[in-house]
């Protein structure tokens, strides 16, 4: 079976899709490749920031939930970023060519829609661990009626 276009299992769209392409997905895990090139989103100076990183990794965590809907006929559906726990980086910034591999491993997940990954990036062309970083999440059953009561 050959693997979907990773855009379609992210609920981002434009520029703001950062993941190059999806290279593994399962149950629990999901490993997804970045390239970074000079046109790559926030690249300045010949660089992605390292802090960049977060996001890269919640937008596997994302990929990852939107190949679990689609596993199940069900659409993809937005979620929401609660926070980063010990993210630890090597490097402090991710050079123009850099092939990243971002591997998330779900370790939690709740009736409720709460979720905990553990998640690393790894050079891709062979090299060894960039990031690590503990992200956790939340996809409500109805968006609308979530953000509805949260601004009230």
């Amino acid at each position: 079976m050959t693997a979907p276009d990773i855009r379609e299992l992210v609920p981002h769209s434009g520029a703001m899709s950062l993941l190059g392409r999806l290279l593994a997905a399962a149950d629990d895990n999901l490993c997804a490749e970045v390239a970074i090139t000079a046109d790559s989103m926030f690249c300045v100076d010949g660089a992605v920031g390292a802090w960049v990183g977060v996001e890269y990794m919640a937008q596997a965590v994302a990929a990852h939930a939107g190949h679990a809907a689609r596993q199940l006929d069900r659409p993809v559906r937005v979620g929401f970023l609660l926070g980063t726990r010990r993210y630890a980086c090597t490097v402090p910034a991710f050079a123009v060519g850099s092939l990243l591999h971002i591997h998330v491993q779900r370790v939690l997940q709740g009736e409720n829609g709460l979720g905990a990954f553990e998640c690393r990036i790894v050079d891709g062309a062979g090299g060894g661990e960039l990031a690590t970083a503990t992200i956790t999440v939340f996809q409500p059953d109805n968006v609308e009626e979530f953000l509805q009561r949260s601004s009230e």
